[in-house]
């Protein structure tokens, strides 16, 4: 997903849920901030590097295909946008190496969400964003891994989009380019992907990269065919399946606030959304690449008070002005505990089921055991 949904739908979602304007606005930040928050970022704010949630397009170009620097980009891209769906998951016929990857492609409704939101209880609101940021992903990124893979991420000629008609869908192959200054067509079904690369841990078969940025946008619907299902035809409908991620936002946040003791697997709140359902679901079919103009008039209307646009910058110079015992009760501070609790857990939780594909958990002393 990107700015659209993380920030201005997250808003919505939050405030449905019974948060304020301005902790709604908090929450929005969070989300969309994980989107943001690189080593080049902390680095610049003499933040702490490995609350890295997101990796620049040059600090992954400048990454190699080496066992280290394969660890630092799944601990990263698992944690926080392609949560593994079942760390157990089992594959006849295949190599031990390539069931490590198998077991990271992200899905929803996981065991790790339930933990992902959990740790968010009880905590801040830039916790909550964090949590909501990911669960998100989890619609938009499943069947791809957070994990560079040639087997899992990759696509071919075999890509077609389902374009709607006045009665059912009509289908066209979906063109894929390379140049990263071409902008995504959807009127004409071009969209920009990386380079195919035959190199099995090339960061260019990172996540969704060889399907561009297809799986962000709400209104695609497609299916093709990746060698992780045995070529079968697998299809995705964003439409709905970003209307389940709201849904099941308001949920979540509702539970973070203590409405419910527990978070359930497979449980949305259609009940609190279905007031505006059609409206949403207008804003998710609309072809667009960027939908953050429509979401945002929705959310001034839901709460009748000014959207800001966001600001990436904008609590950096809180962060900075702190003393160092008060850094972390700044926004950003907050934000930097989250994460670092949020990648622990996922790496700990990769290790514990016995892949090192993650490498090695803070306070990996215990493990030496």
């Amino acid at each position: 997903m990107q700015l659209d949904f993380h920030y201005y739908a997250t808003y919505c979602a939050a405030f449905i849920a019974g948060y304020t304007h301005g902790e709604s606005l908090e929450i929005a930040y969070s989300a969309q901030f994980t989107d943001c928050c690189s080593e080049t970022l902390l680095e610049s704010i003499n933040a702490p590097k490995n609350a890295a949630t997101t990796q620049l397009q040059t600090e992954l170009m400048n990454s190699g295909t080496d066992l280290v620097s394969r660890q630092k980009i799944t601990r990263i891209w698992s944690a926080f946008h392609f949560l593994p769906g079942n760390l157990n998951a089992e594959r006849k016929g295949c190599t031990a190496k390539y069931l490590r990857k198998y077991r990271l492609i992200c899905n929803v409704n996981s065991d790790l969400l339930v933990r992902t939101v959990g740790l968010a209880r009880d905590k801040n609101l830039q916790a909550a964003g964090l949590a909501m940021h990911i669960l998100a992903d989890t619609w938009a990124h499943r069947y791809f891994a957070g994990t560079p893979s040639l087997v899992i991420n990759s696509t071919d000629y075999y890509f077609y989009e389902l374009v709607p008609e006045t009665e059912g869908f009509s289908e066209r192959r979906i063109i894929f380019n390379h140049n990263p200054k071409s902008p995504d067509d959807a009127s004409a079904g071009k969209y920009t992907a990386t380079v195919s690369q035959g190199n099995e841990n090339s960061v260019m078969n990172l996540g969704h990269g060889r399907a561009g940025h297809l799986p962000d946008y709400s209104y695609a619907r497609y299916r093709y065919m990746p060698a992780w299902a045995g070529y079968e035809e697998v299809i995705k409908d964003n439409p709905e399946d970003y209307y389940n991620a709201f849904c099941q936002m308001i949920y979540a946040l509702k539970y973070l606030r203590g409405k419910y003791d527990t978070f359930e697997k497979d449980r949305y709140d259609y009940e609190a959304a279905d007031p505006w359902k059609e409206e949403i679901r207008t804003i998710l079919v609309k072809r667009q690449t960027d939908a953050s103009a429509d979401w945002k008039a929705f959310a001034e209307k839901l709460s009748g008070c000014g959207i800001e646009d966001f600001d990436q910058e904008k609590y950096q110079q809180e962060y900075l002005s702190a003393d160092a015992e008060a850094r972390d009760s700044t926004v950003l501070g907050k934000f930097i505990s989250a994460a670092v609790t949020q990648k622990n857990m996922v790496v700990s939780s990769i290790f514990d089921s016995g892949n090192r594909i993650a490498g090695i958990p803070a306070g990996y002393e215990k493990y030496r055991l």
